[in-house]
């Protein structure tokens, strides 16, 4: 596997590797940027995972962006090659963005092994909103990146039916595509332990986002809100968990704002304690802007509330609704400040639409929970190793 992410907490990768390495009958190499100033390689749950002389960039250049990504994509083209020649490597699944690292398993493409693209951002979407670009001579470039990179994999993974309907009004066969979602690891997210004690004696009402701090998901959104929210409910905190290229911007906020004792934010926890800091939150917010890129969004973050029994507040975007009805969660419209309060609100005032949110919540866990669907994975790798590239049933 190969991926342009930070691996310690990125829970989708791990997720994915760990379900495969947990069979015993497949060993699994990831390939990563750097974390700290030397690379180096070492076993995390069974995965043995090299780092690449590479820094993963986060900022606002697309110059930087690009360079960052060609030069990751070089060092994993040889690093590739390598494991190709010095080891028996079967497949070869790389995660995006950006799409174009498929190129970094050329020389084992040429020679028939197998490759496997996992879509978990829609890159044309995306880009065209992180940088602000109007220009469609650059969305429709990106679209052809994304259309040949496509016809150079054996098979495709993307997130959800949303993203799906994107990718095939492109030209992409629906056969060559599953789905995937991008649902929490049972192992380590359930219910167990949630509405504990240390939760019940709590003074304070919490709300949570954790995830990457940039403008798009709209985390200054609920930051107003609070501060509208505190005369009528002076107990209320918000925790933010995370960071990401608009983290100083939301300092700044907060500060102006004059609402630091009610508003924190905090760097990433590690996935295997983040089970245990959610657990006391009264609310799980997601306030993604609408846009191209996040009506195809169904937030990871989402249905992790979802899984600790934690009522999410939720903007009515395309992905959302097309999962959750009105009594899954509590909707807003969508960069509405004032409407995203009200539904804040509500939910502070009536612990039985909490209750009933979160019962019927997990209607959608019942349904793609990993725990039912983590044999799709494997079933597409043995599909793959005997020669099946295509119709594989990921749903």
């Amino acid at each position: 596997m190969i991926a342009y992410t930070h691996y310690p907490s990125d829970p989708r990768v791990r997720r994915e590797a760990e379900t495969l390495v947990s069979t015993q009958d497949y060993d699994v190499t990831f390939i990563v940027p750097k974390i700290q100033s030397r690379s180096r390689e070492y076993i995390m749950d069974g995965v043995n995972v090299i780092e690449l002389n590479a820094l993963q960039y986060r900022g606002k250049s697309q110059k930087r962006y690009i360079l960052s990504y060609l030069n990751f994509l070089a060092r994993a083209f040889f690093a590739c090659t390598k494991l190709f020649v010095t080891r028996r490597i079967d497949l070869f699944h790389v995660h995006n963005m950006p799409n174009f690292l498929v190129l970094s398993c050329l020389i084992p493409r040429l020679f028939g092994k197998k490759i496997i693209l996992d879509m978990h951002d829609p890159v044309p979407e995306l880009f065209a909103v992180k940088f602000n670009s109007t220009k469609k001579v650059l969305f429709k470039l990106l679209c052809w990146e994304e259309f040949l990179c496509s016809r150079f994999v054996h098979h495709i993974i993307c997130v959800n039916h949303v993203q799906r309907e994107a990718i095939v009004s492109r030209g992409i066969p629906e056969s060559k595509i599953s789905i995937s979602m991008n649902v929490p690891d049972h192992k380590r997210f359930n219910s167990n332990g949630n509405n504990n004690a240390e939760k019940k004696v709590s003074q304070k009402f919490k709300l949570v986002y954790h995830g990457t701090l940039v403008h798009r998901l709209g985390i200054d959104l609920t930051i107003h809100a609070v501060a509208r929210l505190l005369n009528n409910i002076r107990n209320l905190d918000f925790e933010i968990i995370g960071s990401g290229d608009d983290s100083d911007d939301l300092i700044r906020l907060v500060n102006s704002l004059k609402i630091g004792d009610h508003v924190h934010i905090c760097d990433y926890v590690p996935v295997e304690k983040l089970p245990m800091r959610l657990s006391h939150m009264d609310i799980g917010v997601v306030s993604n802007r609408n846009n191209i890129a996040t009506e195809l969004m169904l937030p990871v973050k989402m249905l992790e509330y979802v899984v600790l029994n934690i009522p999410v507040v939720a903007p009515r975007i395309r992905a959302i609704q097309y999962y959750f009805d009105e009594d899954m969660v509590s909707y807003f419209e969508p960069e509405n400040v004032n409407s995203l309060a009200k539904a804040i609100s509500e939910l502070y005032h009536d612990v039985a639409k909490r209750e009933k949110q979160v019962q019927t919540a997990r209607k959608f866990i019942e349904k793609y929970g990993w725990e039912n669907h983590q044999s799709d994975l494997i079933n597409l790798y043995e599909n793959l190793s005997n020669g099946r590239a295509e119709s594989t049933p990921l749903t």
